[in-house]
């Protein structure tokens, strides 16, 4: 699939936040970057970006953009950058002859929406446009927004546009500016240009609607036009805030790690700092956390518990950085994984060893041994209950509460700045294992 973005426009109400609006940086990474890597997710592979005002930048970053990401991106130069956006289109026309994906260089947006577009066959001379169903969209600036009707008898999909402009009094939906276009939309553009004086895209989609080749497909999904400072602002927002929605987070870090980590990971994407850098530490506070353990006296322990939830705050930073950075990946969710293993068994080991400086006790090592071993296993039977309860949500199931490493190093910080070491352990012992097990017994329920 072939994509063509447009990103030739001087975009001077955004220019306090850079020169070049494609690559003012949002969270880290220029906009035009976010666009393609999302385009790419959703199965793009080829691109033609139309560049203009400050080209050659744009061109050199999307020389080294192509080579880290190993795609093929073509420059398109049109210098009358200043005109509608039509005319950047139209220098397209030479060099896509197939159906391809026609994307805003400043418009960010969820690649489930465009998705569907990938695999979708074009009726002769048919456009088909994303248009956002939700006319309350609070990411939407009303005053901007391109407007559009499309017919209302019966579901949304792939119903015929009736009209799309600016000024639209009646409407049911907004032009995401996410498009899959046959080669008929070049010649619409002309006929637009030559009949009505109007080179923009939407004369021309307002053409193709008249004669009945302009299609809807209806989203509610996230998508942002990033036009001005008020739109980045609300940008950044809902990039942040789309990380907080993470399935499978418990309560302690639904309610306070994750607020706390997206919070922290906004000020890290702006670093020259790593997912697995950000891992790394975690870790070394864990490990500096059981070394305050074991060196016995409250301070040490108050220290070392604050110490810890801290840590399990960081944890959750690696992994958002990763999504924001799109720095995801195999190695590094595992190497994650076993790092928090390894900072579970060591903070666990520091309370036990806490507690028998104080008295050797053959209860207390056994009441360890168990806290360590149910953290283990609760830990190994995540995947599976994880997935079993992913499929119960997509059945109209409900998840119930998970119990994880969120749970268990908030308890240790409680045990150990409220100086109850020994219940604390016990009541992870106890309920960690507890646990397991009832993971264990919704597994062998499914298979049945």
């Amino acid at each position: 699939m072939k994509c063509l973005i447009i990103a030739a426009g001087k975009g001077s109400r955004l220019q306090q936040r850079g020169d070049s609006k494609p690559l003012v940086p949002i969270l880290g990474i220029p906009l035009i970057e976010r666009v393609i890597r999302s385009a790419m997710e959703a199965g793009a592979d080829e691109f033609y970006v139309v560049i203009g005002y400050q080209g050659e930048r744009v061109r050199l970053f999307l020389e080294r953009l192509a080579d880290r990401l190993v795609i093929r991106i073509t420059p398109l130069v049109n210098d009358d950058w200043d005109k509608e956006n039509g005319v950047s289109i139209l220098k397209a026309r030479d060099v896509l002859r197939e159906p391809f994906l026609l994307l805003m260089a400043d418009h960010l947006f969820d690649p489930n929406l465009v998705r569907p577009l990938t695999t979708m066959t074009l009726g002769d001379g048919e456009v088909v446009l994303v248009v956002d169903r939700n006319t309350r969209n609070p990411l939407v600036d009303m005053e901007d927004v391109t407007r559009v009707k499309v017919e209302d008898n019966g579901p949304m999909e792939r119903k015929k546009i009736r009209d799309i402009g600016k000024g639209l009094a009646d409407f049911n939906g907004f032009d995401t500016g996410i498009f899959l276009c046959s080669p008929a939309i070049f010649k619409a553009l002309e006929q637009s240009k030559e009949k009505d004086g109007d080179a923009t895209l939407s004369g021309a989609v307002q053409l193709l609607a008249a004669a009945g080749h302009a299609k809807a497909i209806p989203t509610d999904g996230f998508w942002i036009d990033v036009d001005d400072p008020a739109a980045f602002q609300k940008a950044e927002q809902a990039l942040l805030k789309r990380l907080r929605d993470k399935p499978n987070d418990g309560p302690v870090a639904r309610y306070l790690n994750r607020p706390l980590s997206v919070w922290i990971s906004r000020y890290l994407v702006q670093r020259n700092v790593t997912p697995n850098q950000i891992s790394l530490f975690s870790f070394l506070c864990s490990l500096l956390a059981a070394g305050l353990f074991a060196l016995g006296g409250y301070f040490a322990l108050f220290l070392g518990g604050v110490l810890a939830q801290f840590a399990s705050i960081i944890d959750g930073c690696d992994g958002e950085v990763a999504r924001l950075k799109y720095q995801s990946s195999d190695f590094g969710g595992w190497f994650d994984a076993v790092l928090d293993r390894y900072a579970d068994a060591f903070l666990l080991f520091g309370l036990t060893w806490h507690l028998l400086v104080v008295e050797v006790n053959g209860w207390i090592l056994f009441v360890g041994f168990m806290a360590i071993i149910g953290s283990f296993m609760l830990s190994y039977t995540a995947d599976k209950y994880d997935n079993l309860m992913r499929e119960r949500i997509k059945t109209g199931g409900k998840a119930g509460l998970r119990m994880g490493r969120d749970v268990r190093v908030f308890l240790i910080f409680l045990g150990a700045v409220a100086n109850m070491v020994l219940p604390v352990l016990v009541l992870i012992a106890v309920v960690m294992n507890l646990e397991t097990l009832r993971r264990v017994s919704i597994a062998r329920n499914a298979q049945y």
